[in-house]
């Protein structure tokens, strides 16, 4: 059965694409055993000049590659292209610092020589989503073919034109056959591929319940797994903050790629002394932004992704004003074509409803206002998530210390809004997953941690 992209902002059929049959899954498989075996061997020097390649190329033609994202999957193209080039820089900074984060590490033991060195795993399999078509793939790449490893990709459906150019630029780049392999196919078959004897490890970004399925496939095979899952972000806004950086930080968090991210800012925890000056603020920087043709360069919010997911966060917001919760703004279908949902406020969201307790993956932002500053902490924590969390305060000092001792996350940011950065740890906790991308911590988890004694 071929796999159909479909172009979100007009509902018309890009192309089809063949679904890898399960013989070719072999073959590619054991093309990518053959091309592990040597690339393990490579030096750091050989894998650093191949992958700063890879990097100039996205830069060269990131026009090119934002057009492909666009298309597929409604991103506005000023931030399909910023992706294209933050993917280059990810592949930069490995590039650059690979070695360095692998270099054998003496340790002082009995022995006349004792260290810790780091080897690859082999072949991981990445299973990625749709909402940062590039990025997400380059975050793990760069890292696991800079530590020596090769990858096989199974990309979400509705994004297989972006999987496809991916694997091209890895061609292109001189990376030998079998060192990079896109797999198109649908997420029943994942399993399969888990179970199968060549793949060394998994790593996931996507929904919680599919990072289950996942760990529990590959916990049976006792197979390393890195989940990068979902989240319901806390933006607390204390009594002290500025106003005006706050709410600038919160729109930009909430409304990156139409406000489907994992990481985007979800829940605006507000202390009722400043709620009204905030929520006036809010509005009046929410209505500036502007939603259409995704290709336009002016456009600010594009269509979601595909049409369910828009019924879906539709159905949560009209499942949260029912329990009890003011529309300020946005809040209905509009009647166009394309998968669009407008710029949505909605405030005295509480306890028990579907903006409060379900991640949000779309352009609506939820005000949850509380009595004082113990009750925002206990708010901000109170969610099955940990991805990432961000505070707003004027004392830098107190808003350091709730970051770093009290918001339950993987990412805590004061004064600004969450997002990653290849120099730093991204993951989260709780059922927003475990394991880290990015950083030396990033390049270390698909990698064996070996200890060799030598008397």
């Amino acid at each position: 059965m071929p796999l159909i992209s479909i172009d979100p902002a007009t509902n018309k059929k890009i192309r089809e694409y063949s679904e890898t049959t399960a013989e070719e899954v072999e073959v590619i498989l054991q093309q990518a055993k053959s091309a592990s075996d040597a690339w393990r061997g490579t030096d750091f020097a050989h894998r650093t000049g191949l992958l700063s390649t890879v990097a100039n190329e996205l830069r060269a033609n990131a026009s090119h590659y934002a057009e492909i994202m666009t298309e597929e999957m409604g991103k506005p193209i000023k931030e399909a292209r910023a992706e294209a080039e933050k993917s280059a820089w990810a592949c930069d900074y490995y590039a650059e610092n690979g070695e360095a984060f692998l270099a054998p590490q003496t340790v002082e033991t009995d022995a006349s020589k004792s260290y810790v060195t780091f080897q690859p795993l082999g072949i991981v399999l990445a299973i990625m989503p749709w909402n940062f078509p590039f990025w997400q793939v380059f975050r793990f790449a760069a890292p696991a073919l800079m530590a020596g490893n090769v990858g096989v990709l199974k990309h979400a459906s509705n994004v297989s034109g972006c999987a496809v150019a991916i694997e091209e630029i890895f061609r292109k780049a001189g990376y030998p056959e079998g060192c990079f392999n896109t797999l198109i196919m649908g997420s029943s078959r994942v399993g399969e591929l888990i179970d199968h004897p060549s793949i060394k490890a998994v790593t996931l970004t996507g929904s919680t319940p599919a990072g289950k399925s996942v760990a529990a496939r590959a916990g049976a095979a006792l197979k390393k797994t890195v989940l990068e899952l979902g989240g319901s972000d806390p933006y607390i806004i204390l009594q002290d903050a500025d106003l005006d950086q706050a709410v600038a930080a919160c729109v930009t968090g909430r409304l990156i790629n139409t406000g489907q991210s994992c990481i985007a800012a979800k829940r605006f925890i507000v202390v009722e002394s400043v709620r009204k000056d905030f929520e006036e603020k809010l509005l009046t920087l929410m209505k500036q932004k502007s939603m259409g043709d995704p290709k336009d360069e002016s456009i600010d919010i594009g269509p979601m992704a595909r049409h369910d997911l828009r019924n879906d966060l539709h159905d949560q917001v009209k499942r949260s004003m029912g329990a009890g919760a003011q529309c300020l703004l946005g809040g209905e279908i509009p009647e166009k074509d394309g998968a669009f949902y407008p710029v949505t406020v909605l405030t005295d969201v509480a306890k028990g409803m579907a903006a409060y307790e379900e991640e949000m993956f779309g352009p609506v932002a939820s005000v949850i206002p509380v009595k004082d500053e113990a009750e925002a902490l206990t708010v901000a924590n109170d969610t099955p998530f940990g991805l990432g969390g961000a505070v707003f305060t004027s004392d830098s000092e107190k808003g350091e210390k709730i970051a770093r001792e009290v918001i339950d996350a993987g990412a805590a940011f004061v004064n600004d809004f969450v997002r990653s950065d290849p120099r730093l740890p991204f993951g989260g906790v709780k059922e927003s997953g475990y394991g880290r991308e990015l950083s030396p911590f990033g390049i270390r988890e698909f990698v064996n941690i070996k200890t060799v004694y030598i008397r």
